[in-house]
């Protein structure tokens, strides 16, 4: 600038706001949220009258140690949906809850015992389950601070526990439901069992991981072949039926097939287990019916081999290679084919069948069955069968009546009275391997049953809490039936949990993706009945009797006494579920109607599922921010729920009232580090929420959990979170900008809609759009689409456009003007909608936002809605020529950036190119709008004539060349254009409008 020039920097209306262009979240973050709770926000919001209410009903998390990034998540999207669907109008309401009986908080506390020398079966169980209470109570005011910090709203003065009293109260009273409608009973079948924590376990709470097993081939000798008398009588008899219906029988193919089951006279039947300390239960081995058998030789044996040289064995065909391989090698000669028949009609002696030492415990046939189950993917083709240790084998037991065994004890460890094998542990306290494996093993070898033996590696059952393997063992425990037909009137979807389990699924129930109906309807549709008794101290018992003496099929073998269930209830509202431990407590329940003598009150406790799928009753249906039908509108959680509180509230609700307990499921993923690997510590890959926190501020976290597809597994980390941090930058600068221009605006500066430019017709047809987006996408929970759409909106419509234009007619025209006051408008109207459409994403950046522009003691963009936005905004002419004249644009502005690129000018106002359009539609449409001021140069150039060789072409815009020219005239000083009337004014070095601006 010239000496003599005067300085109009003082003259132009640069952006003025205290919005700072660094966010500082971490320290900033908690003021906010001091800032809410002083305010009262979640209780303002409840005050509002005539909305209809939305209830995403939490589920409990287990309180038991700090948040990891799964927790995250999960509040994270549910406070996406709580703010997103109270913002369009709904009251809605959401109180957290916490899961805190069970098996990890008493497990926390048996450790603490056992660190101090301590017993806990010698310590009184109430002051036990007192100390169970004390933890939980800790652990829930943590994480309560923990999930605030995220900045979840909801009401966390009042949430839910499910160890409250009117919660236990209801959970016995929910529980007393199934035994009064006839679905409880008690069953003696093998269960996942864990011998550590010494009790049942929910497929929930059984996770898979390699372990390395005992493979084992052991013969079974086949004994009781038919004699010719038993086939004579057998021929009689058959023989006077036949006649009977006018049939002949030929004696000589009858007397032929004796002949050939003769031929198996010392043979064995092969089987296969990965479980040899199951052996000793032993009472069937099964059969496929469709599998091709053989009897095979062993014309050759290694040395060193179980298998003997000349024995005959049974077994698949499709496996006599792997058997033999097994056997170190031996050679096996088929010999001819078993068939179905011959192996039904088989008897087999177990492999422990006289016994040194075993005292005829295993002196008994076992019989051949037919097993649907049976394959001959691996193995021999024959299973093994102990009914009391697998649910196929029970199943087998169930339909011949074969006996159940009870040699294994709660701790994993054989009877003692069990010969030879007696109070060996199949594993240690500690989890480890007993020495009942090698035991069996050692004593099958001694009888001569063992053919071969091996180790496997393959994915096992185990504690998710213990880490600790787990085995299938037949205990008494109390079941509720899922197929057991209820006359309780509430019949519309089914007449048994699992019929109206299925119909809630199909008919009653949006499931987001879709994907989750699949899956759980497969898993409800093939479930076993639910084991609700678990052998524990901490959770809500039982709450019911049983004769004394009487079987469990006996009609009275349950007390059935509304009046005791009365009683029970009551105590427990007062004193909670400890009433039930307390001294006298069997006397007080069942009162004068019932002799306390006569009844044997049952002390096992509840599964926690059951505790947590009976939430709709204690928070849904009775608290007065509840669900006025008991219903929520969502239930929100990772994909394993549907195995786990899913599943368990579905079965839970259709017991007591008949129906799903949701009208919406929303299931998300897990989240991997940033090579998709899953978390670990011991691989050190895990992701804090509280040092993203640290380092970035909750709403980063937030942001990263918006960009993300929740449908499926979810990435982490370091670099992904830079990422994150750059998108909220560049979204932070579009906000200043619109803050900065903002400043003083006024009602007075007002533009109506139809008064404006084309340009902000179309940035208001673009907010049209946007808002119709932005709440179908919160209604659908695609937050995903939702942040995209206002994002690219926000860079590519506002900053790369829109701004970047107006910012020459917002600093340099006069305050008056139309265009300026115009632009004004439309920030404004952008304000209000861009501050609510993002503030359920970013609720700490957004209030910042927010109070930079309206610094009301008691106001916050959390008590706003999102504003109406009329759909008379919309013009879809005007937008199809915009997009026409913004594609002619993009050439115009990468042709100035190879002249920038070049250094034949600094600036694109230094240029007035030339720009040729081929098509009339087009070139009508720019001459009706001032394309240079769109293209931020001094001057254009609008031309039909074609363009010439050395014309800038994009392939992508056909029809569009650009021929560069730089801008004739002088520097304006204050808006900086090179234009030709600079200088001829009364200000100097002005241009007509910036002197015109100046009163000039």
């Amino acid at each position: 600038m010239c000496a003599d020039t005067p300085d109009y920097r003082d003259t132009v209306f640069l952006p003025e706001t205290d919005f700072p262009m660094r966010a500082g979240l971490p320290e900033r973050e908690p003021a906010w949220l001091e800032r809410w709770a002083r305010l009262g926000v979640y209780d303002r919001l409840r005050e509002r009258t005539g909305r209809a209410p939305f209830i995403l009903h939490d589920g409990p998390p287990y309180a038991n140690g700090h948040l990891h990034i799964g927790h995250a998540l999960n509040k994270i999207l549910k406070d996406f949906i709580v703010r997103s669907q109270q913002m369009m109008g709904k009251d809605a309401r959401y109180v957290p809850g916490w899961d805190c009986h069970g098996l990890p908080i008493e497990w926390k506390i048996e450790e603490q015992y056992r660190a101090r020398g301590l017993d806990k079966d010698a310590v009184d169980v109430v002051a036990f389950r007192q100390e169970c209470r004390k933890f939980a109570e800790g652990w829930i005011e943590i994480q309560r601070e923990e999930f605030k910090r995220l900045g979840i709203t909801g009401n966390w003065a009042d949430p839910y526990l499910t160890m409250d009293f009117h919660a236990e109260a209801v959970i016995a009273q929910e529980f007393m439901t199934f035994l009064m409608n006839g679905s409880l009973y008690q069953g003696s079948k093998p269960v996942m069992w864990s011998p550590v924590e010494k009790t049942a376990l929910a497929e929930a709470e059984v996770e898979y991981h390699d372990h390395q097993s005992h493979t084992i081939w052991v013969r079974f000798p086949v004994v009781n072949l038919p004699t010719f008398d038993d086939f004579r009588k057998s021929f009689e008899a058959r023989q006077m039926w036949l006649r009977a219906h006018e049939e002949e029988l030929d004696i000589g193919s009858e007397r032929s097939r004796v002949e050939q089951m003769r031929q198996l006279e010392g043979a064995s039947v092969l089987i296969w287990t990965t479980t040899p300390w199951t052996i000793p239960q032993n009472r069937a081995v099964c059969f496929g019916s469709d599998i091709a058998y053989g009897l095979y030789r062993v014309t050759e044996a290694a040395e060193g081999s179980t298998a003997k040289t000349g024995e005959t064995v049974i077994l698949a065909d499709a496996l006599a290679e792997s058997v033999a391989n097994a056997a170190k090698g031996a050679k096996l000669e088929r010999l001819r084919d078993v068939t179905a028949d011959e192996l039904g009609a088989l008897t087999l002696a177990h492999p422990f069948r006289g016994i040194e030492g075993g005292q005829g415990e295993w002196d008994f046939d076992v019989p051949m069955l037919p097993g649907d189950h049976v394959t001959d993917d691996a193995g021999t083709g024959f299973v093994h069968t102990a009914p009391s240790h697998g649910d196929d084998d029970y199943q087998i037991g169930l339909k011949y009546n074969l006996p159940m065994t009870y040699n294994v004890l709660e701790d994993g460890s054989f009877r003692p009275d069990l010969p030879i094998f007696g109070g060996q542990a199949i594993l240690t306290p500690e989890g480890k391997e007993g020495p009942a494996n090698v035991s069996v093993i050692k004593q099958l070898a001694y009888a001569g049953a063992l053919l071969a033996k091996g180790k496997l590696k393959h994915s096992y059952p185990h504690s998710w809490r213990s880490k600790a393997p787990l085995i299938y063992r037949n205990t008494p425990q109390w079941f509720a039936a899922v197929d057991h037909r209820l006359d309780d009137g509430m019949g519309s979807y089914g007449e048994t949990i699992r019929q109206r389990a299925l119909t809630s699924i199909d008919q009653l129930v949006k499931w987001t993706p879709q994907t989750g109906r699949n899956r759980l309807y497969s898993m409800i549709e093939a479930r076993p009945d639910w084991v609700l008794s678990r052998q524990r101290a901490w959770g809500v018992p039982l709450t019911c009797f049983v004769k004394r003496g009487a079987k469990p099929t006996d009609p009275d073998f349950l007390l059935r006494d509304p009046a005791v269930n009365a009683h029970i209830v009551a105590a427990f509202e007062a004193e909670g579920a400890d009433a039930w431990y307390a001294e006298g407590a069997k006397a007080r329940f069942l009162g004068q109607d019932h002799d306390p003598e006569a009844y044997d009150q049952v002390m096992d406790v509840l599964d926690v599922w059951f505790d947590s799928g009976s939430t709709h009753a204690f928070v849904l249906r009775d608290r007065a921010d509840g669900a006025a039908d008991g219903i929520a509108d969502l239930y929100l959680e990772g994909t394993d729920q549907h195995r786990g509180w899913f599943h368990s509230s579905m079965l839970q609700a259709c017991g007591t009232i008949g129906r799903a307990p949701y009208r919406g499921v929303l299931t998300h993923g897990f989240t991997l580090d940033e090579k998709g690997n899953k978390m670990s510590k011991s691989l050190g890959n895990t992701v804090a929420p509280e040092d993203v926190i640290k380092q970035y501020g909750a709403d980063i976290l937030r942001l990263w959990v918006a960009q993300s597809d929740y449908s499926v597994d979810l990435r982490i980390g370091p670099e992904i979170l830079k990422g994150v941090a750059d998108s909220y930058r560049r979204l932070r600068n579009t906000l200043r900008f619109m803050l900065g221009n903002l400043a003083g605006f006024s009602e007075a500066e007002r533009v109506a809609p139809e008064d404006m430019p084309e340009l902000e017709r179309w940035v208001l047809h673009r907010l049209a759009e946007l808002d119709q987006r932005v709440r179908q996408g919160y209604d659908s929970y695609d937050f995903q689409g939702v942040f995209q759409a206002l994002f690219n909106f926000c860079t590519v419509d506002l900053s790369a456009f829109y701004f970047d234009i107006r910012k020459d007619a917002l600093y340099c025209d006069a305050p008056d003007s139309m265009r300026r006051r115009a632009a004004r408008s439309v920030l404004d109207l952008l304000f209000h909608r861009l501050t609510t459409w993002l503030a359920p994403i970013l609720v700490f950046t957004m209030e910042d936002v927010w109070l930079a522009r309206f610094p009301d003691e008691d106001g916050s963009v959390h008590l706003e809605d999102i504003p109406e936005t009329p759909a008379a905004w919309r013009d879809e002419a005007l937008a199809g020529k915009w997009a026409g004249v913004r594609q002619a644009r993009r050439v115009v502005t990468a042709a100035l950036e190879i002249q920038r690129r070049d250094k034949v000018i600094g600036a694109s106002l230094e240029a007035a190119p030339v720009v040729h359009v081929e098509d009339a539609a087009v070139l009508g449409a720019l001459k009706t709008v001032d394309f240079a001021d769109l293209c931020i140069t001094s001057d254009i150039l609008l031309t039909a004539d074609p363009s010439p060789n050395e014309a800038f072409r994009l392939p992508e815009v056909p029809g569009v060349g650009v021929v560069f020219e730089k801008a004739e005239g002088e520097k304006c000083q204050r808006c900086w254009k090179i234009l030709p009337d600079v200088g001829g004014h009364a200000h100097r070095g002005t241009c007509a409008r910036c002197n015109a601006a100046l009163g000039g």
